[in-house]
Formats: C-alpha cells, sequence, structure tokens
C-alpha cells in the first residue's frame, strides 16, 4: 500500500499545492494530512483526489476544526498509524506526540515544517515538512518505509 503524506499546505486551494505533489497524491491508495490545510477549500480539493484522513491544525479555520479531529489512530495494511498536527517549538516534538498515542508503528505530525523520517525506539516518526517544500510517502508491505521528497 502506497500513502501520501502531506502537512502545513497553508493554502487557499488546491491550486496552491506544487502540480508535483498534486500528481503524487493522485496515484497514491491513501492520502495523510497533518494539519494547516487553512482553508476549506484545500480539505475539499484533497477529497476529490482520492481517500483521505487527516486532522487539524492550530492554523486551521473554525468550520475545519468542527470536521477534523486533534488526533486520529487508523489501521492500515495491519499497521497502527497515529496522526496529529503537533504543537509547541521544534526541540522536544517526538516526546510530545509521542505521549498522545499508545501502541502504534507509525506517528505522522507536521507543525515544525522540518521534515523527520525516523525510527525511535520502534516506532517511525514521519513528518513530510511543509508542503511547499516537501511531501512523503509510507510504503506498508512487510514493514513501513518512509520517504521525504521535494515539492519543486
Amino acid at each position: 500500500m502506497k500513502i501520501g503524506v502531506l502537512s502545513d499546505t497553508h493554502a487557499h486551494s488546491i491550486e496552491d499545492i506544487p502540480q508535483k505533489v498534486v500528481d503524487f497524491l493522485s496515484n497514491v491508495d491513501l492520502i495523510v494530512h497533518a494539519g494547516d490545510f487553512t482553508a476549506m477549500e484545500v480539505l475539499d480539493g484533497l477529497k476529490k483526489l482520492g481517500k483521505l484522513k487527516a486532522v487539524q491544525g492550530n492554523m486551521d479555520s473554525i468550520a475545519i476544526r468542527r470536521e477534523l479531529p486533534i488526533k486520529e489512530v487508523i489501521e492500515v495494511g495491519g499497521k497502527r498509524i497515529g496522526i496529529t498536527h503537533g504543537s509547541g517549538g521544534p526541540w522536544g516534538m517526538e516526546q510530545r506526540v509521542r505521549r498522545m498515542f499508545g501502541q502504534v508503528d507509525v506517528i505522522v505530525y507536521g507543525h515544525s515544517h522540518e521534515s523527520k523520517n525516523k525510527v525511535i525506539d520502534g516506532v517511525l516518526f514521519f513528518n513530510p515538512g511543509k508542503a511547499s517544500e516537501s511531501f512523503g510517502m509510507l510504503v506498508i508491505e512487510q514493514d513501513v518505509k518512509g520517504e521525504i521528497m521535494t515539492s519543486r
């Protein structure tokens, strides 16, 4: 299974997201967005591209916050994936988001605008970075592998 991952789009519409990202997301099994859409038009546009799982971010509108949870755990291909936006400064981010979830294989988060693809204590911490600069892919087979890609 191939999952496209993005966060911190900070966009007014799907047209504001780099075309390379949109093209990639059009060809995945699942899209995961870790918050900070900033506009409902982005959320609606991503839903038209494919199956979407998403959480709210600190910059999201009230309408988005009504529709999306702060955190979610999904099961995909036998793996548990925790999704949240994150909060605070970049230092200690992994510890803060880790405390939000019980047993998971992956934690997808955003907020810091800094990409991360690192296993810590058996959990893959995956931050795709700011969508205008980078996005990510998770591939679930026997294991979960992450890859960060540039948006331009």
